[in-house]
């Protein structure tokens, strides 16, 4: 696989083939910008819930990537929605306490957003391509691969993906 010296593979590549996985898109948004004492916990909270579920992959999240803005986004990728939901509700993992923080100090006054969304993967209800990229997305969850015979359009990931094997052609 070609890779620059700044980890970026070269060429066109699709992911490795997986069953299923899940999508978890979490973030918040800075209503009020001047209200720091507000927002503060809840964006210093999300790097630390990522620091412990980075040092435990048992606990089931593949991988992550961050964009910050007045509305940040952070996309995960779980081996599962059971994985997902369990760490949500672990009184030892770094989710409840902060959660119920927000609840108690924000509630719904309106100084900060939080918002996230759930998909579930399964077979044939994805397909991926990167093209000069470094790990991203679901290939940096499962891992990546040229794009070759079988793969060369959307429509025949997608049918691979449907398979669960790689298509010839």
């Amino acid at each position: 696989m070609a890779r620059t010296g700044s980890g970026i593979h070269c060429g066109r590549y699709t992911n490795q083939p997986v069953d299923a996985a899940v999508v978890f898109l979490i973030g918040m948004r800075f209503n009020a910008i001047h209200r720091p004492d507000r927002w503060a916990p809840v964006f210093t909270a999300m790097p630390k819930m990522l620091k412990y579920l980075a040092q435990r992959p048992e606990v089931g999240m593949m991988a992550y990537d961050l964009w910050f803005g007045r509305t940040t986004l952070a996309l995960t990728y779980w081996r599962s929605v059971q994985h997902l939901q369990d760490f949500a509700s672990d009184r030892e993992a770094p989710h409840l306490e902060p959660w119920r923080a927000f609840m108690r100090r924000v509630g719904d006054d309106g100084t900060v957003g939080i918002w996230h969304e759930t998909y579930e993967i399964s077979p044939g209800s994805h397909e991926t391509v990167y093209a000069n990229m470094p790990a991203f997305g679901l290939g940096k969850a499962v891992g990546v691969r040229p794009v070759g015979a079988g793969t060369t359009t959307a429509r025949r990931r997608m049918q691979e993906a449907g398979t669960g094997r790689q298509l010839t052609g």
